[in-house]
């Protein structure tokens, strides 16, 4: 890392030492989809457990699993009865090609104009370690926290989770908590105080197309044979109408329109389209007919084909009509869908579209997720309103947030309402070429976190 340069007139000397910190996580390259780099995992675990010992938490493990460690921590309020926080989050990492990059290499963190660029300086290590700067202030203030504070940071989570069901059923007992905050979500600014109250869920599915035995000599058969690829595209085509609404059956009978507070906040939230497609990198708004973009974001379903594959893409075509073709497809879902379900949508639509003389293959993921919603009486929502509302100096408005979260798998598992904060926004480019983390965003993530530590005992009880 370069040297640290003064993020403002009066930047504490401990803040530099802090982003250092980061830095220095954010060197390690914890790709969690490169059998290559599962040391690094495993470095990235043992570096986050003994920052958490240095934090305070008298407690501090890695967790092996039959994959990739998580990383548990736990610092025990001084009243027994105190009420019980649980964090959940990840420090495994999206994989990188550095030849996109351009400020700098992915794991060569570089601070500039109030940023820290790498690989997981947003997603999601400067989120994990925000929680670790608030409670080591909040330690500052008292000799133990007001709540009991308990870590998940898991190291599959950019893999699908693979293990996550498997740690919550080992560990049920260490996990139990009166609420859950999950921390791998997004600000929408540094101006506008939100709260996240709603994230998307999420099936995943490769759909194989097979048309020939093998590959076929377009001159000799052009015209006449299956074509695996356009017979995919068909299917892909079909996927969603014209007017952009996805076309499974059944698929949008649960999905109800959003409440009046959280389409008054959107309707209030301050959007420049503009400005949204530069942050973002997007030449186009695009998607259901009739919603805005906000709304098509957090309150409306989406598929995107994440990957299309036919064809020698190592090699010339060499006029080759491939015989196989398939596409990763990505479908978010709303509260009131269930992801099993839609799965099922997903395989009845395609044998009604299935035609003869090809084959057809849809592997659906293990690691779908359903949607969640934060009940909106719960004690916990309006004390994390507040704390935002005191870290910006205004009241917080909800939105939701467009990614998927396993956090309806954390709310059965410890029969706790779920929370979400994080410190990301939407120009941060989470598995994009520069990620880069705000410094003024972690800044708020403490303020907000710290006055959640004094809000919650008074909350829950």
């Amino acid at each position: 890392m370069n040297a640290p340069e003064s993020a403002t007139p009066r930047d504490a000397p401990a803040e530099s030492l802090a982003v250092e910190s980061l830095a220095e996580w954010v060197g390690i390259p914890s790709v969690s989809s490169d059998p290559g780099h599962a040391d690094d995992v495993r470095r990235s675990a043992r570096w986050l457990a003994d920052t958490m010992r240095r934090t305070g938490l008298p407690r501090a493990e890695v967790w092996e699993t039959d994959g990739l460690p998580a990383v548990y921590g736990c610092r025990p309020a001084a009243d027994p009865g105190a009420p019980v926080l649980l964090t959940y989050s990840h420090h495994d990492v999206h994989a990188a090609d550095p030849s996109e990059w351009q400020v700098t290499a992915p794991f060569s963190p570089f601070r500039r104009d109030g940023r820290l660029y790498g690989r997981g300086a947003s997603d999601a290590k400067g989120q994990v370690l925000a929680h670790l700067w608030a409670l080591r202030d909040h330690l500052a203030e008292r000799h133990a926290p007001a709540v009991t504070v308990k870590y998940l940071i898991e190291g599959e989570e950019e893999i699908g989770s693979v293990h996550l069901a498997d740690v919550l059923s080992e560990h049920a007992e260490d996990l139990s908590a009166d609420v859950v905050m999950v921390s791998d979500t997004m600000l929408w600014s540094l101006e506008e105080a939100t709260v996240c109250t709603t994230v998307r869920g999420s099936v995943t599915a490769t759909l194989t197309v097979r048309g020939a035995e093998r590959d076929l000599h377009s001159g000799a058969v052009s015209g006449a044979a299956a074509n695996a690829a356009l017979e995919l595209c068909r299917l892909v085509d079909l996927l969603s109408d014209a007017a952009g609404r996805i076309t499974l059956p059944g698929f949008y009978d649960p999905v109800a329109a959003p409440g009046p507070e959280l389409r008054g906040s959107l309707d209030g939230l301050p959007f420049e389209l503009p400005t949204w497609l530069a942050d973002t990198g997007t030449f186009r708004a695009d998607g259901e007919a009739g919603f805005t973009a906000t709304e098509r974001l957090w309150t409306r379903p989406a598929v995107e084909v994440a990957r299309l594959t036919a064809g020698r893409s190592g090699s010339p075509s060499l006029g080759l009509i491939p015989s196989v073709a398939s596409a990763d497809l990505l479908l978010r879902l709303v509260p009131e869908q269930r992801a099993d379900q839609v799965a099922g949508q997903l395989r009845a639509w395609l044998t009604g579209h299935s035609r003869a003389g090809y084959a057809y293959d849809l592997d659906v993921s293990s690691t779908i997720s359903d949607p969640y919603r934060t009940p909106a009486d719960a004690p916990a929502l309006a004390a994390l309103t507040r704390a935002v509302g005191h870290a910006y100096g205004s009241p917080a408005r909800p939105i939701g947030n467009g990614g998927a979260a396993p956090a309806a798998q954390l709310a059965r598992a410890c029969g706790a309402p779920v929370l979400f904060f994080g410190t990301g926004l939407p120009g941060d480019r989470w598995h994009g070429p520069d990620e880069r983390v705000e410094l003024q965003a972690l800044r708020l993530g403490v303020r907000t976190l710290g006055a959640l530590l004094r809000e919650l005992p008074s909350a829950l009880r």
